[in-house]
Order: C-alpha cells, then structure tokens, then sequence
C-alpha cells in the first residue's frame, strides 16, 4: 500500500505500490514514481520524471525535467539537480537535457549534479561534490570539480 502523507500534493497517478510520500512533497501530474520509494519531507518532482524501484530521496531535494533515476538509487538530503545548461528566466529549451543516474548508484549530502550527465551504476558521489562530467560505473568521485578517487568492487562494505 502507498502512503502518502496528508500534507503532500501528489498529482501523479503514476505512483508504485509501497512508496511513502511524507509532508510537504510536491509530485506533478507526469512524474512517473516506482515501487517501495521513500520520498522523504520538502522534495519536488516535476513531471518529464522516471524515478525507479526501491529509490530513496532524502529531504531538501528537486528531481527536474529531464532526470532519469534508477532502480536501488540513494539520494542524499539537499542534492541539487540542474536541466538548464544556460538558464534564463522565463526561457526555456526545447527540450531539456536527459540526465541519468543509473542502477545503485548513491549521491551525497549536497551534491551538485549538472545537466546532461550520467552517474554510472553503483558509483558514489561524495557529499558536496560538483559533477561536471559523467560518473563511471563504481567510481567514487569527491571535491570541486568532482575527479575520480577509486573504483569500488565487491568487498567494499558500502556495495553490500
């Protein structure tokens, strides 16, 4: 069963079975949300967006036209997404820049993830990072601009 807190505004009907939405989440009418997703407090999500199965978005997040998350995706509280390469107000693009964060990858606590870009699968953006370039899968990546400190295997204990 979804559960979806009195105080969100759910507009979606596109919402899996066993996702929790709590107080003060903003879901537009196009959003697609899988199942057993944990939206956490004061999150936005626009419509052009695929948010997978088992997907957890801390608080303090905008998930943007354009984003496509994955199944088994950790979204750290106050990650930032952009889709506008050269904002302006009141102009808009065509078409706004697709940008992927593909199967268990995991973004830290304030990170900053610019448009366009893929996070490959299992990779880990660290907290406050900058991402201007694609992630590879199961790099680790840290700082401004974020640069690649290792890759991750198995034995790694934040991959079990």
């Amino acid at each position: 069963m979804t559960m979806r807190h009195p105080l969100a505004d759910v507009q979606s009907p596109s919402i899996g079975e066993g996702t929790r939405i709590w107080q003060f989440v903003v879901i537009l009418a196009g959003a697609r949300i899988g199942r057993d997703c944990n939206i956490a407090a004061h999150c936005f999500i626009e419509n052009d967006v695929v948010v997978g199965d088992r997907v957890t978005v801390k608080c303090g997040v905008q998930l943007w036209d354009g984003l496509r998350v994955a199944d088994d995706v950790f979204i750290g509280p106050n990650a930032t997404f952009t889709n506008d390469r050269f904002p302006r107000s009141r102009q808009w693009p065509e078409r706004f820049p697709e940008t992927r964060i593909e199967r268990g990858a995991s973004i830290g606590a304030g990170a900053v993830i610019l448009p366009g870009l893929t996070i490959g699968e299992r990779a880990m953006v660290g907290a406050g990072a900058v991402v201007t370039r694609d992630v590879p899968a199961r790099a680790l990546v840290f700082g401004n601009p974020a640069r690649i400190v290792r890759y991750l295997d198995d034995d790694d204990a934040s991959l079990s």
